[in-house]
């Protein structure tokens, strides 16, 4: 009996084959090249607006890339730590830094209420353009998470789904947000804001599903 069981487990190891460990850290230098690559394509392709050092940024053009940078940190932690779930991880951060960015398009609609020349210009091409482009700019670092996490094994797909969407997007926003000069309550608080809420559904409803195991 115990020859058998030896042989048995030598069987077995054999076709074993050694796995890289998944360090955190690796998780997040994948996802720092992958934002330095998008804000330097961005340079190239459209240039950064310089009035941000030059101080002529308004201060909610700060407050809402602040706020979108705070909440794309919260979620890359999120999911890097997805990947490797354990006892005692809280992926509770997110969460709340939503909830203040989701003061900013409330202030931007509430802001334009009655007047209807502001309603009329609400949707306009420079807030569409600046929407795909958030959106574009999401991809690279989007496509880092999902590798990160396909490496892994996360125990909610569906959860993960959705950090890595608002993750990707927040981020893609806020560095898009450095070559957008356009500065408005409006258009900040609605269209770059918006992409964080298209990149929750596409990862929630979407993204879940490639990432079930």
């Amino acid at each position: 009996m115990g020859n058998s069981t030896r042989s048995l487990i030598n069987e077995l190891a054999d076709d074993l084959t050694p796995i890289r460990p998944i360090r955190l850290r690796n998780g997040l230098l994948l996802v720092i090249g992958a934002v330095l690559i998008t804000v330097i394509a961005i340079e190239l392709m459209i240039g950064l607006w310089r009035g941000v050092l030059q101080g002529e940024a308004s201060t909610f053009f700060v407050l809402t890339n602040g706020l979108l940078l705070v909440l794309g940190c919260a979620s890359v932690s999120s999911v890097l730590r997805m990947a490797t779930p354990r006892v005692g991880n809280s992926y509770e951060g997110p969460r709340w830094v939503s909830f203040a960015l989701a003061i900013l398009p409330i202030a931007a609609l509430v802001s334009v209420l009655g007047n209807s020349e502001s309603l009329n210009s609400l949707v306009v091409a420079d807030d569409l353009a600046c929407l795909g482009w958030a959106l574009g700019a999401s991809s690279l670092v989007g496509a880092a998470l999902f590798l990160w996490l396909r490496r892994g094994a996360p125990v909610s797909p569906n959860s993960a789904g959705l950090h890595l969407g608002v993750a990707a997007t927040s981020i893609g926003s806020a560095a898009y947000g450095l070559a957008c000069s356009l500065d408005e309550t409006v258009h900040l608080g609605v269209w770059h804001v918006a992409p964080v809420l298209i990149g929750a559904i596409i990862g929630r409803l979407f993204i879940a599903r490639l990432l079930r195991w």
